[in-house]
């Protein structure tokens, strides 16, 4: 049977040993609780760390963990302290998490630490992969294994890998800086599906990949190597119920079994019934902006004195990676600002913030939301931020105030709630006295659209549509009907060839015989490619036709030495070795005048781009452009030309990275059926790699061998993954 295999940096358990016994209990975090039923229903395997090194780890209790992990549907991945301080406290907390978080002066960008960070990959690849069986599916999780599944993908072409990153996808400009941003990428790239919290991370990460990496983007899809990667947003949830569950169980506890903290929650509120108390929970991280929270609340006492003794900041910061510098100069800034404000404002019977620097049991957060009015959640950058989902949760009697950062995740679910740019201080002072004057009907009209939401799109609900659309990710890998050249097909087409007497090779030249260059003048065919086409057309069984979108003076000059027929402008110009070059149809470029200027327009406006003017032809060339820019001026042009020349007998063709008018009259595909009319060739080749050559593909005979290169829908039969590939083929004809 199939199986889920979960793979993340920690297990979904905690794992102690005291008095040389060894304790496991479940985790209670919003990713466990989330993938448990994805862990348990799909008869699921949970890779991780256990949270113990191999240095904390005595011999004699290794099969005893070994059982204990086990038991909870878990495999363990060893890591020694010198991994943990590389790859955790080195490159994924040092390096990818102040970048992605647009810390960048935070950043740290060391060769060892990132070595090590690639050699903790490969060990979780080696758990994944002696774990892994035929029909299993992958779902890596967030910043520390963004190399997994690249690694896995290599040794098993075969299986379905997810991926879901768990904090924020920065900005092209902020991602270039990293200076292994092309493995990271490539890494990611392993993956069918590559989840992310909101649009605009997916946003960011497909443009990244499209300018560091120069693969082709089309809305949410990648074509890489032979493959049609997928990239959607899913936010994450929470889970709804518990939280909810637990807030009317809080409402209904006795004396008697109220917390200690719930009494005195409730004692300040009974001595104080006016007051208002403020929520701030979060780990004490520099992305979370408590540094500016605390001065927007003194700000706020400042300009509004009245709220004297009627407000209080309840701010829970939980200890986070306190080895790591900037977290220690943090926690000194955060115990100087509460010292302040508490001095500055404090009276006899008035603390304006209680600080509690301390993690708390789940119980007492309940304590926490269901006692405080306004929740105040402001973080610089966050990927989603659940606390700010779990407060509106446990409020069932849908009172409370969420003010939440622009910044976060969340904020593109709950627009309900009062968002504020974190670095604005003066409007958070001004947001909170707006919260705090809220009246109740606004109040619970606010909560009641967010808890709706919330609850309809729960954290099971989050991993259960990201199960749903890798499996349909994975069966639209078969949406491409072309067969992929692997080593028993060449051999079948080579049998074909030598049975033959009388074969022909129809061969594009840009993209397939010669990869792409930035500048077109620059792509002149090497000398093992020109011996390599003298051999092809060598045997006189066989004849070599090079057909391109080239000129044809360019096309002419490159190839006057070598004996093959050259067929130019995409069909409009044939030149036989040994005669000029003739018209293959009646053709006029009279019209060129009036596209010209419209095309010179596109290149002022375009950085990057040019002209190419060819005989009966004229190309707007946007390789060398800002993708993104590129693409979108590309689309504007073909639109607007297509206007243009509706009613004029012109055909616009979008090649790759091109936009070619030529004579609707003409194309590839007409050109080379022309040639071999009445010829009876019993072996037809035809290679080809964009939307030029489908002409091709399409008019040729059905026995005719066409192969596409590159992954993408196609009428050819055949593909082969890059112009390498394209040259081993050829040469298997030579042999």
């Amino acid at each position: 049977m199939s199986k889920t295999i979960i793979v993340s940096n920690r297990l979904p358990l905690q794992l102690s040993i005291e008095n040389d016994q060894v304790s496991s209990h479940p985790s209670v975090g919003g990713l466990a609780t989330g993938l448990k039923s994805v862990h348990r229903d799909n008869n699921g395997l949970w890779i991780g760390w256990t949270g113990l090194t191999k240095e904390e780890t005595p011999d004699h209790l290794k099969s005893e963990i070994q059982q204990a992990v086990t038991n909870q549907q878990c495999a363990a991945v060893e890591l020694t302290q010198r991994d943990m301080d590389g790859f955790y406290y080195g490159f994924s907390n040092r390096t990818i998490w102040p970048l992605f978080h647009y810390f960048m002066e935070y950043a740290e960008f060391d060769d060892e630490n990132w070595e090590i960070y690639k050699s903790v990959n490969q060990k979780f690849a080696q758990v994944v992969l002696e774990n892994l069986e035929d029909g299993d599916t992958v779902w890596v999780h967030d910043y520390q294994l963004m190399l997994l599944p690249q690694m896995i993908k290599e040794q098993r072409p075969d299986v379905s890998i997810g991926f879901f990153l768990h904090i924020p996808f920065p900005s092209y400009e902020v991602f270039r800086t990293l200076p292994w941003r092309e493995q990271l990428l490539n890494g990611l790239l392993g993956a069918d599906l590559l989840g992310f919290h909101t649009y605009d991370y997916e946003r960011h990460f497909l443009s990244s990949v499209s300018r560091i990496l120069g693969h082709e983007v089309s809305f949410n899809e990648i074509t890489f190597k032979d493959r049609l990667i997928k990239v959607d947003s899913f936010p994450m949830g929470i889970d709804y119920e518990k939280f909810s569950a637990s807030a009317k169980a809080n409402y209904q506890q006795t004396d008697k079994t109220q917390s200690e903290l719930q009494r005195r929650l409730d004692l300040h509120a009974t001595a104080t019934p006016d007051a208002k108390m403020i929520l701030s929970i979060d780990r004490l991280d520099y992305t979370k902006g408590i540094a500016n929270r605390l001065r927007a609340f003194e700000h706020f006492l400042e300009k509004y004195p009245h709220y004297s003794e009627k407000v209080r900041l309840v701010m829970l910061a939980v200890p986070s990676r306190s080895n790591v510098p900037q977290y220690q100069v943090l926690k000194k800034e955060i115990d100087e600002l509460v010292g302040r404000i508490n001095g500055k404002f404090s009276t006899v019977s008035w603390t304006p913030v209680w600080y509690f620097y301390r993690s708390m049991p789940f119980e007492n957060l309940i304590d926490l939301y269901t006692s405080c009015d306004v929740a105040l959640i402001t973080p610089i950058r966050d990927g989603m931020n659940l606390v700010a989902k779990e407060y509106v949760a446990t409020r069932i009697d849908r009172t409370g105030v969420l003010i939440l950062s622009e910044m976060a995740g969340a904020a593109k679910e709950m627009n309900e709630a009062l968002l504020i740019n974190p670095n604005n201080i003066n409007l958070i002072a001004d947001t909170i006295k707006e919260a705090l004057e809220m009246p109740v009907e606004e109040q619970k009209k606010r909560n009641k659209f967010m808890q709706s939401r919330l609850k309809r799109y729960n954290v099971e609900k989050w991993a259960s549509d990201f199960m749903v659309k890798l499996d349909a990710v994975k069966g639209n890998q078969t949406v491409v009907k072309a067969k992929h050249i692997n080593e028993k097909r060449q051999t079948v087409i080579l049998e074909q060839f030598q049975k033959a007497n009388k074969r022909i090779f129809f061969l594009d030249y840009d993209g397939t015989l010669r990869g792409f260059v930035n500048n077109p003048g620059d792509a002149k065919p090497d000398v093992a490619l020109l011996e390599m086409i003298k051999k092809l057309q060598a045997p006189d069984q066989n004849e070599v036709v090079i057909i391109s979108g080239r000129d044809s003076v360019t096309l002419g000059e490159w190839f006057q030495d070598v004996p093959v027929t050259l067929i130019s402008e995409h069909g409009v110009l044939k030149k036989t070795y040994g005669q000029d070059w003739e018209l293959t149809e009646t053709m006029n470029n009279d019209w060129v005048p009036t596209i010209q200027p419209v095309l010179q327009t596109y290149v002022d406006r375009t950085p990057g781009t040019f002209i190419e003017e060819k005989n009966y032809s004229i190309a707007w060339h946007y390789r060398k452009a800002d993708p993104q820019l590129g693409e979108q001026r590309a689309n504007e042009l073909s639109n607007v030309i297509r206007e243009l020349t509706s009613n004029h007998g012109l055909s616009v063709l979008s090649g790759n990275k091109v936009i070619e008018i030529k004579s609707s009259n003409v194309h590839k595909g007409k050109a080379a059926n022309n040639h071999i009319l009445n010829k009876n060739y019993n072996f037809i080749f035809c290679i080809g790699d964009d939307w030029t050559d489908e002409f091709m593909f399409h008019d040729l005979p059905e026995t005719a061998i066409t192969v596409k290169v590159g992954l993408a829908n196609t009428a050819a039969r055949y593909y082969v993954d890059d112009t390498d590939q394209v040259r081993d083929m050829l040469q298997m004809f030579i042999k």
